[in-house]
């Protein structure tokens, strides 16, 4: 059952009297049983909807709508299908006590796979959904393989019910879904032979696996060190030379490497960064696969949308992991801006300081860093790090931090977004006049990927 949230004025929905609370029944009299129902079996230009109003009242509304316009209804947020699997290494069972109750929701769902890009690892899919995905052709998905021998797969999941996973993507394949795919790496468990052999098979599938990323696995102070542990620099050495050697062949065979290295495994290995173009579309960048040469590409192709920055000292805030990489991005900003760029690198004290990433940076540790500043004359701080309510994983609000750092702040996904907006929002980008109290929205992005 679905509820209607919100219906936007002059819309069709609006013109209907789909209150909120409304609850959105059947089209053409089949079941709706959540936002993927009602997006796909409301895309004709007409059909039959069932309703029952807050009042009780059930009506049926026979509906014309013309290509391309919307309902104008916003629905309640669905209910998230939880994750059946126990890894040792997950990020969730990793976070400390007192934080906010959504933080400790393990989801592992196949919609939010197609939708937001999230990796799914496909374990509790019914009949039902695998036939679901096909008629609806959800494709591509995002999937967490780790490992496609079926005895390491489970062990690592730790569910002995886990599906044999290659038999599962043959099954969609041979039905025209693709994947996009990744292995978290565990040191021991799924790297040599056996990271040889995952990659191996996912090959084999042909072209409905799109891609294939290798992630170092990540771990808090509050994960189970005693049962698994992160890879040395030899052994991030070891499963990029794996990858290099599948990049190598892709390419001969496909003419895409198709195989990639987390920016964060070249890190760990202390190895260059390929360039930009091996890249090609980014397709795995918000899992931190070409994360930094996607930054330097916006930014090459965007010069003309800079501002002029002469004379400005901009602080931008970033975790450990990008620390080493950044410079040369801000070199290039600065060169194209004319303004004085400073890396500010902020270790997590919520998580500590083995999580690297700026998306889960802390806005207390944050404000630490810069409270004492007075040498900036605004700061960019990583979009990712708020939710959509423009709150840290502290539950630290950025519009409160705003007020009570000493300079503006802005936040950004790649420097372009709110840079730009410099070029036209001088007050906001510490020239005199700006109040630091003044509410303001991140740029907009997607969402990005969970480890599964």
């Amino acid at each position: 059952m679905i509820r209607v949230q919100s219906v936007a004025p002059d819309s069709i929905g609006g013109e209907l009297g789909l209150a909120p609370g409304t609850e959105l029944v059947a089209v053409n009299g089949r079941a709706l049983v959540d936002f993927l129902d009602w997006e796909f079996l409301t895309a004709d230009e007409r059909f039959l909807l069932a309703a029952r109003l807050p009042t009780g009242e059930e009506v049926e509304y026979d509906i014309e709508r013309p290509e391309g316009l919307p309902m104008g209804v916003t629905l309640e947020p669905p209910r998230i299908r939880r994750c059946g699997n126990h890894c040792d290494f997950c990020f969730v069972d990793g976070n400390p006590g007192g934080l906010r109750t959504p933080l400790y929701i393990r989801d592992d769902d196949y919609r939010l796979s197609f939708r937001y890009g999230n990796f799914a690892t496909l374990t509790n899919l019914k009949p039902w959904d695998m036939e679901r995905i096909v008629e609806y052709r959800l494709s591509p998905l995002y999937v967490s393989v780790h490992a496609t021998d079926p005895t390491i797969r489970r062990w690592l999941l730790r569910n002995p019910e886990a599906p044999d996973i290659l038999p599962q993507l043959a099954w969609f394949a041979e039905r025209g879904i693709a994947f996009h795919t990744q292995v978290v790496l565990v040191p021991g468990v799924n790297d040599g032979a056996e990271l040889e052999r995952t990659l191996a098979g996912l090959y084999g599938l042909g072209p409905a696996v799109l891609s294939v990323s290798v992630v170092p696995v990540a771990l808090t102070e509050f994960s189970k060190h005693g049962l698994v542990r992160e890879p040395t620099r030899d052994e991030c050495r070891a499963a990029l030379a794996a990858v290099d050697r599948m990049a190598t062949r892709a390419l001969a065979d496909r003419g895409a490497p198709w195989c990639y290295g987390a920016d964060d495994l070249y890190l760990q290995a202390r190895e260059p960064l390929p360039d930009a173009a091996w890249y090609g579309d980014f397709e795995q960048r918000e899992n931190g696969v070409g994360s930094v040469r996607f930054l330097q590409t916006r930014i090459a192709a965007t010069v003309d949308r800079l501002p002029d920055l002469a004379g400005k000292r901009i602080g931008v805030v970033t975790g450990r992991a990008m620390g080493p990489l950044m410079p040369q991005v801000l070199t290039d900003v600065a060169a194209t801006t004319g303004g004085s760029f400073e890396l500010v690198v902020v270790e997590n004290t919520l998580f500590g300081p083995s999580v690297t990433t700026a998306g889960l940076l802390p806005g207390a540790a944050i404000e630490r860093a810069l409270a004492q500043r007075r040498d900036l004359d605004f700061v960019l701080l990583p979009a990712e790090a708020v939710n959509d309510d423009l709150v840290f994983v502290d539950d630290v609000s950025a519009d409160d931090l705003a007020g009570r750092l000493p300079f503006p702040m802005r936040l950004s996904y790649d420097l372009v977004d709110a840079l730009s907006e410099c070029g036209v929002r001088d007050a906001e980008c510490g020239t005199e006049g700006h109040t630091p109290h003044s509410p303001f929205r991140a740029p907009h992005s997607g969402v990005g990927k969970g480890e599964g």
